[in-house]
């Protein structure tokens, strides 16, 4: 099934100017919309590929809120 991951910018501005905390990523399928504050991608061998993680409360040194961390072998 073909997942599509969206990463709501005005969701982020809207959070960020109303001091809330809604999610900002989105899982879209045919069947489904799934909101969430992290996401995590698996490849094709079933095993954890890479996470995509929103976290206003403790961004990266270079300011960004959302950002993909790749798992190393």
């Amino acid at each position: 099934m073909k997942t599509i991951i969206h990463v709501n910018q005005h969701i982020i501005r809207s959070n960020s100017k109303n001091n809330e905390d809604n999610p900002v990523i989105t899982c879209k399928t045919y069947k489904e919309n799934k909101y969430a504050h992290e996401a995590i991608v698996y490849g094709q061998d079933g095993l954890e590929a890479c996470r995509i993680i929103y976290n206003p409360n403790k961004p990266l040194s270079c300011g960004a809120k959302v950002w993909i961390e790749h798992k190393t072998k």
